[in-house]
């Protein structure tokens, strides 16, 4: 059985997607960064969330600038 999902429904639980904010974590084996108010479309119902493209490359950024440092914790929000 196929189904089909609509861009603004949920591809995992059919919930309603809508623009929010999320925490982006990452585990770079010697420490791990957190990146909070990172904008995102959220499911509404299971909290399943998609970050675009343009905001990926931001947080690439700030990882591999982490990685640079190679502090154990770094926490930080993202900047618009």
């Amino acid at each position: 059985m196929t189904v089909k999902t609509l861009p603004d429904k949920c591809p995992l639980c059919g919930g309603a997607k809508k623009e929010g904010k999320t925490t982006f974590t990452v585990d770079l084996g010697f420490g791990v960064v957190v990146v909070r108010d990172v904008p995102a479309t959220v499911c509404s119902q299971c909290g399943a969330d998609w970050i675009q493209d343009d905001t990926s490359s931001k947080l690439e950024k700030i990882v591999d600038d982490a990685r640079k440092r190679h502090h154990l914790v770094e926490v930080t929000t993202l900047s618009a």
